[in-house]
């Protein structure tokens, strides 16, 4: 039940891990034989539900990558769902103000930070898990070892990112640089100084919490720089895009080579 996550942040150790768009049990393996320390099941904009969530999130665990969620809104059902299923983590998108925050620590920890609904659910091996015996000490354990991490990709979650990631039931923030970039009315514009000094903002924010610090990257050069920069995980691409750059890169080489000839 410990989370794989917390121990490598704890280390001080980079957590690197990508999104899963493809779908399939195979593809999610794949990543967890690759190394990575986590995979984020993209529900908002995959096209995955429940059902293909749980396979996703088995795979990935058989081959010891720490499974994720991203919900696809900010409703119970949405939190509720993916816990049971066996997520060792939410990112919630799309998150707009303080009260939506208030709900999501409400549907997504146990008594007595929050409400969510208890049932004998994949999540604690139908109640047959070691740690589901003593169902208070359960609790606690599930509220310190699965992670809500609401994304800062609006100006209302910027505007309000101390006081949201000072919560208890939070822990941690995922930032969302692409549509911060767009809220802020730079699209795409990643090294513009608002911008940079709006993900250094969530990131002290976090660090004054002591809260967990993930942001998205497009590269590893990008990736590299946020983790010199002082953030804890960062989830890099995601598999279709390393598919497709694999692929180019095989294309390339073979071309090249064929050349020489």
């Amino acid at each position: 039940m410990n989370n794989r996550i917390r121990g490598q942040v704890r280390e001080g150790r980079p957590v690197l891990g990508t999104f899963y768009e493809l779908g399939g049990i195979a593809a999610a393996e794949c990543l967890g034989i690759a190394g990575l320390d986590f995979m984020i099941v993209d529900t908002e904009h995959g096209p995955y539900d429940v059902e293909s969530a749980l396979s996703a999130i088995t795979a990935a665990e058989h081959r010891g990558c720490t499974p994720l969620v991203r919900v696809k809104d900010v409703s119970r059902a949405s939190v509720l769902k993916m816990l049971d299923v066996g997520a060792k983590g939410l990112i919630v998108p799309d998150v707009q103000t303080v009260e939506e925050v208030e709900k999501l620590v409400e549907y997504a920890k146990y008594y007595p930070l929050g409400r969510r609904g208890f049932a004998p659910t994949l999540a604690s091996g139908y109640g047959f898990d070691r740690e589901a015996g003593d169902v208070e000490a359960f609790f606690g354990l599930c509220n310190r070892e699965t992670l809500l991490i609401p994304q800062c990709e609006t100006l209302g979650a910027l505007e309000h990112i101390e006081e949201i990631a000072g919560m208890d039931g939070v822990d941690g923030i995922f930032v969302g640089p692409y549509d911060l970039s767009v809220a802020l009315g730079k699209p795409a514009q990643m090294d513009d100084p608002r911008l940079v000094r709006s993900i250094e903002r969530v990131l002290a924010a976090c660090r004054a919490h002591g809260k967990i610090s993930m942001i998205y990257a497009g590269d590893a050069a990008k990736t590299v720089g946020f983790f010199r920069q002082g953030f804890d995980c960062v989830a890099c691409g995601m598999d279709s895009i390393l598919l497709i750059q694999a692929a180019k890169t095989l294309k390339a080489d073979v071309e090249g080579l064929l050349k020489q000839e």
